[in-house]
């Protein structure tokens, strides 16, 4: 469930919203969270591990593919998702449904000449900063392999893409409205694993493939979460059901093909996935929980042997497993304090009291991700919202930390299958700045800015870092965004972000809608409070369970100080949340008069709610009653507060046919985040431009 309200006034009764959960591997144990607004490029997912699965027409085992040397069409008919609506709907929840859509669809229209403006602009800029963009890449030696609009090409290194030459489509495998999330090649490129998923679904498809000529589907695995090449003819993969993951099978394409369970998790709190060491030496089954993890290994020149325990489960400690030269590399948070350190223990004897500190964190940082190589690991960190890299060396026994460019908010690593490699890549973007290419070299030792620039670079936006004193003196990061050129920011818009929960950043990736209000004059801000996890572990500790509050006194202070400054006042301020997010959105709503009832009436703000009917994580029909309390609690504050020309706010529910809690394509994402900014541009009717919409607007 998505959530826009308007705050011109935020003396309210809403109440605190479900929450999603979408697991995730490597570092991190199984977590929340998906970030409000979907728009973004074309689906490229090479190194995602993310969730899972769609249920479609499939090319059999053994059919061959037809070879083809056109670029593929994101075209071809919408299949309906397997999963039925839920029989247990009564008939009051269908009138409800009923109702809330035909109340859509007397509203909508005053929606509508200003989501066209809004959708026309979003697609030049989504066509300006994205389809110039290219694909991460997985190199094998000589080969190149990477994948476009549901493609995967083979290409040689030294020929660059345009000689690229078309292996495979999503639509040779009879999947018509999916995109590509996983892929893995096995270590002789015989194979190639790909896990497909709809947007309508929360579970995967693994699709083998024996490369050639002529392309053959080897196998189809429903149900996959994760997966790996344990061997150059044996793939391990765990299997997801109900949004859990506890078995691990082992399927080999020998010519005595069979397929077997290795692993078993008995615990229903704890999820598995699997992932390969950078080396390649084991294949590690990963067992979490939200706060406790176990790691078995399977070695890779011994696939056929069972699973090895490194270290029975500890309660609270929380570790992920690299391998060099015979030692394993530990990421873990045991021992003081509960923060992620990199330790060190032989194979042989992996048990944590075997383990010696190799490099600590800092206080208050949290780190994003780690890669391993040969002689050199780098880990990315975060502290107080500004971006670091930290590279240790093995060889040499020294740590270089190097700040990244202060506009950057989020990276993602690129695909580095060859552990020798002497060059790290990755890419820095912030919620305005689309992303640029970097790269860290080991023999150099230094940041190299790629040198291609195939967008425009964004000058005209201002970035600043807040530090926002909370009722407990502690100091909340936020980040604002603003136009340069921008007179009397405090007349201006200002949509404020918040989530703050299950250890989990705000998504800061670009998003076209940002930069359009941007572009427009708003101000967006970022309030980084107690319960996610910008600061490291116990940032998330201390926002949580019975320290849930001090996340709403952190979003209390972020807003306080943001008009203190002279970023925009109360009546010209608007609350983005999503998820569980929408926790603290609602109790601030709930709790905290003092900081509208000066300047802004006592009413209720206005809201959007975006539902999916098929939403497997917040069902439907809790939603349809929570609207309708919540419009009856608004209806009734307007009758009790009558005044002559009083506000009455509008609740509207939006309940799409498509689309699911976390994933939905750039076309879904196009029309819905037009609407939400259709709403509070409309909302907002004292901060509207009257250049663009004066007529809307009235």
């Amino acid at each position: 469930m998505k959530v826009r309200m308007c705050c011109a006034g935020l003396r309210n009764l809403l109440q605190g919203l479900t929450f999603s959960a979408k697991y995730y591997s490597k570092h991190n144990p199984p977590q929340t969270v998906c970030p409000y607004s979907k728009t973004g490029p074309k689906k490229r997912h090479i190194l995602g591990c993310s969730k899972s699965t769609c249920t479609h027409r499939t090319a059999p085992p053994g059919s061959i593919l037809p070879c083809r040397f056109f670029s593929c069409k994101q075209e071809g008919t919408k299949v309906p998702s397997k999963r039925k609506q839920n029989t247990s709907i009564d008939l009051l929840h269908k009138n409800l449904l009923k109702s809330e859509q035909k109340n859509w669809n007397n509203i909508s229209p005053t929606y509508k000449a200003m989501t066209k403006r809004i959708k026309e602009k979003l697609e030049e800029l989504h066509n300006m900063y994205t389809l110039n963009s290219r694909s991460p890449k997985m190199r094998f030696g000589e080969n190149v392999y990477f994948e476009e609009n549901g493609c995967i090409f083979l290409a040689k290194a030294d020929d660059g893409e345009g000689h690229a030459k078309i292996l495979f489509s999503v639509e040779d495998l009879g999947f018509s409205d999916a995109f590509i999330q996983r892929i893995r090649i096995s270590p002789d490129q015989r194979y190639m694993a790909i896990s497909l998923k709809s947007e309508n679904s929360e579970e995967a498809t693994c699709i083998v493939m024996k490369l050639g000529n002529l392309p053959v589907v080897e196998k189809v695995i429903p149900s996959v979460f994760s997966f790996e090449w344990a061997a150059n003819d044996i793939l391990y993969y765990t299997t997801q059901k109900n949004l859990k993951c506890q078995n691990v099978f082992m399927t080999t394409f020998t010519y005595q093909k069979h397929t077997k369970l290795v692993y078993t998790e008995q615990d229903a709190r704890f999820f598995v996935d699997i992932y390969c060491t950078k080396d390649r030496h084991f294949l590690t089954i990963n067992s979490n929980s939200k706060t406790t993890s176990e790691v078995w290994l399977v070695d890779c020149r011994r696939p056929f042997e069972s699973p090895a325990l490194v270290q029975a489960r500890t309660t609270g400690v929380m570790y992920h497993i690299e391998h060099r030269e015979e030692q394993l590399y530990i990421l873990t948070t045991y021992g003081e304090p509960a923060e992620y350190k990199l330790m060190k223990a032989p194979v042989a004897s992996s048990g944590k009291e075997n383990w010696q500190l190799v490099y600590a964190l800092e206080k208050k940082t949290k780190l994003v991700d780690f890669e391993m190589f040969s002689d050199d690991c780098i880990m990315f960190l975060k502290n107080a919202g500004h971006l670091y890299l930290n590279v240790i060396s093995f060889v040499s026994h020294s740590v270089q930390l190097i700040k990244l460019p202060t506009w950057a908010c989020e990276f993602e690593l690129d695909s580095h299958p060859e552990h020798t490699t002497s060059t790290c890549y990755f890419q820095l973007s912030s919620p305005v700045h689309p992303p640029k290419r970097f790269a860290y070299s080991f023999k150099e030792n230094n940041l190299i800015e790629q040198a291609v620039q195939e967008v425009p670079i964004i000058t005209n936006c201002h970035t600043t870092r807040l530090l926002a004193k909370s009722k407990d003196e502690t100091l909340v990061p936020i980040t604002v965004f603003h136009n340069k050129n921008s007179k009397e920011l405090h007349r201006r818009p200002l949509l404020v972000h918040v989530y703050g929960a299950y250890g989990i950043d705000l998504n800061m990736s670009f998003k076209e809608e940002k930069l359009m209000l941007i572009e427009e004059g708003w101000i967006l801000a970022y309030c980084h409070v107690r319960g996610g996890g910008e600061q490291g572990l116990s940032w998330h500790r201390d926002g949580c369970q019975h320290n849930k509050l001090k996340g709403l006194h952190d979003l209390r202070a972020c807003i306080r100080l943001l008009h203190q400054l002279g970023f925009s006042q109360p009546k010209h301020t608007a609350l983005a949340a999503a998820s569980a997010g929408g926790v603290l959105a609602g109790a601030l709503c709930n709790t905290d008069p003092a900081l509208i009832r000066a300047v802004v009436l006592q009413c209720y703000p206005s809201v959007f709610i975006t539902a999916y009917e098929n939403d497997e994580r917040v069902p439907l029909t809790g939603i349809l009653q929570y609207v309708q309390k919540l419009r009856k609690a608004a209806l009734d504050h307007a009758s009790r507060a009558s005044k002559k020309g009083n506000w009455i706010p509008n609740i509207i529910l939006d309940v799409q046919a498509n689309g699911s809690h976390c994933d939905s394509s750039w076309e879904h994402s196009l029309h819905e985040v037009a609407r939400h900014l259709a709403f509070l541009n409309r909302e907002l009717e004292e901060v509207c431009h009257p250049q663009h919409h004066s007529k809307s607007c009235k």
